[in-house]
């Protein structure tokens, strides 16, 4: 039996509606401002998934990748049904690639505005 259950994944970064925004385009949603007011939280609920919020943090600093002195941390993995069209869409969006050359694998690595890495996946 499972202790808990996972209620959302939660994402620093420099500015929560901007990176919110981006996620929202990218998975569907709306973001939604905290209800007590708090400007230094979005969330995002995204249809048929996990819930995304966003965190201010201050001095944020962007994952390295690929990097052996700095870890990720941490990727989202989104499914997609055709990687030239989501790409064409993310880079557009503000997304970055990270590694993109081999177009004969299933995947490619991207960074969101923030410096999130994630990755396309036609898997």
């Amino acid at each position: 039996m499972a202790l808990a259950k996972l209620g959302v994944v939660v994402l620093d970064c420099p500015d929560p509606h901007a990176l919110a925004a981006f996620y929202a385009e990218v998975l569907g949603g709306t973001p939604e401002v905290a209800t007590d007011g708090e400007d230094e939280w979005v969330d995002l609920k995204v249809p048929g998934g996990t819930p995304l919020a966003f965190q201010a943090a201050a001095g944020f600093v962007p994952p390295a990748w690929p990097s052996p002195d700095h870890s990720q941390q941490f990727h989202l993995d989104l499914d997609v049904e055709d990687l030239d069209a989501a790409e064409k869409g993310v880079l557009a969006l503000g997304a970055k690639p990270l590694d993109t050359e081999d177009r004969s694998r299933s995947f490619r690595v991207y960074a969101d505005p923030a410096g999130h890495p994630f990755c396309l996946c036609a898997c």
